[in-house]
């Protein structure tokens, strides 16, 4: 499939794809529709990035606008991401298309949400808990959801979904067509697949947890004193927009205030903000009124802003594949980005996990090191060696 005009899709999604640019594949979107829009179910692995919402986004508006009865169901991990694939599916259907939309996420109204579903919306994304609320309260109905995408469904599983996802599945038609998406295929993965989906089409670009290309991946041994002061002088020796990875809610908003009092401008994001403030907060990160988003995990997937040019990992994630998803924030749509970890000794065991997961089955590939050698007679100590070593990559490649 070289181009989106030759599928034989309804003209108005034509048109809505020539409004938004849209006009070659990307590798994914062109091994998921064909099949997706013959009704195939889709098992599909992607990082972001990659074009994954179009890929899912595109045979599913195809089916609502082909067909005047059913509906179709999204579901995603965060409320960022599920507002951010609403938003672009709303762009595929185009404003004529008279389709009802309705957005069931949590740290939203409930009472605007079920005014949306007495619409009769056929287009439904959500997260998997207030998908439930819903249903528990009678407020929703699936007995015609003809097409169900879980996107991003590793998260889903990792963030204690599982049972969710089954009560909600158990409220839709045996027969369907389900799409699931997912950056990793870990054995519960597989489970469901094997439970929910009926004869899927395999679906993959590169290996299924291969760093994004053009990413530049540097390392820097520090100690806990010095952790703070080497930041600063990473964001001082870096132009554009950077996201700072901490671990807790409390330390993100401790971060931006820091940050702020040292002369740069930041703010923080973090799943207990209301649901306005968060939308606030990424709007004005998207329209670059600040350069620094201090964020927890809660921003590592489905925050898709272009102009992220640098990913810091101040504080290294729990699990090493989540690096990879905190890393997919930059070097979007074919551009080049930047990630640094701030690596403590009592880090090193997370780092070197990162590690075998970028190169598998070698040890002696590394990104970049700054290392800082021990100070004589203090046990734990460092100081820069002022020597950066190189060996092996420069860029991580998929």
């Amino acid at each position: 499939m070289k181009h989106f005009n030759l599928l034989g899709l309804p003209e108005a999604l034509n048109h809505a794809l020539h409004q938004m640019h849209f006009t070659e594949p990307t590798p994914i979107q062109a091994q998921t529709i064909p099949r997706a829009l013959e009704g195939r179910d889709i098992l599909g692995s992607a990082q972001t990035g990659t074009g994954k919402t179009a890929a899912f986004g595109i045979p599913l508006v195809a089916r609502l606008l082909s067909n005047p009865r059913g509906s179709a169901l999204v579901m995603t991990p965060t409320r960022e991401l599920a507002t951010q694939v609403m938003s672009q599916l709303q762009a595929l259907l185009g404003r004529q298309s008279g389709i009802k939309t309705a957005l069931l996420i949590g740290g939203e109204s409930m009472p605007k949400q079920i005014k949306q579903l007495r619409n009769r919306p056929r287009l439904l994304v959500g997260t998997p808990g207030r998908i439930n609320d819903h249903l528990q309260q009678g407020n929703l109905k699936l007995h015609d959801t003809g097409v169900l995408v879980l996107d991003e469904t590793d998260r889903m599983l990792d963030m204690g979904f599982t049972s969710q996802i089954e009560r909600i599945l158990n409220f839709m038609p045996k027969t369907r067509q389900t799409m699931l998406f997912s950056a990793t295929l870990p054995d519960n993965m597989v489970r469901i697949a094997g439970k929910y989906l009926n004869n899927p089409v395999r679906v993959a670009v590169d290996k299924t947890m291969t760093p994004v290309k053009k990413i530049r991946h540097d390392v820097l041994r520090v100690t806990e004193e010095e952790k703070y002061r080497k930041l600063l002088s990473e964001l001082d020796a870096r132009t554009g927009s950077v996201i700072v990875f901490v671990k807790t809610k409390y330390g993100t908003e401790k971060m931006a205030k820091q940050l702020s009092r040292a002369g740069h401008n930041a703010d923080a994001i973090h799943g207990d903000l209301r649901q306005n403030k968060r939308d606030r907060v990424i709007m004005n990160f998207r329209n670059q009124k600040y350069r620094i988003l201090v964020a927890t995990d809660v921003a590592a997937r489905g925050l898709d802003i272009p102009h992220i040019e640098h990913v810091i990992n101040y504080d290294l994630p729990q699990c090493a594949e989540d690096y990879i998803h905190r890393i997919g924030r930059t070097a979007r749509a074919g551009a080049e980005g930047s990630a640094m970890c701030l690596v403590t000794p009592a880090n090193t065991g997370k780092w070197n996990a990162i590690n075998r997961l970028m190169n598998p089955g070698s040890v002696s590939k590394k990104p970049n090191e700054q290392k800082y050698k021990k100070r004589p007679g203090k046990p734990g100590g460092f100081k820069n060696s002022g020597k950066k070593y190189n060996r092996g990559i420069n860029r991580v490649a998929a």
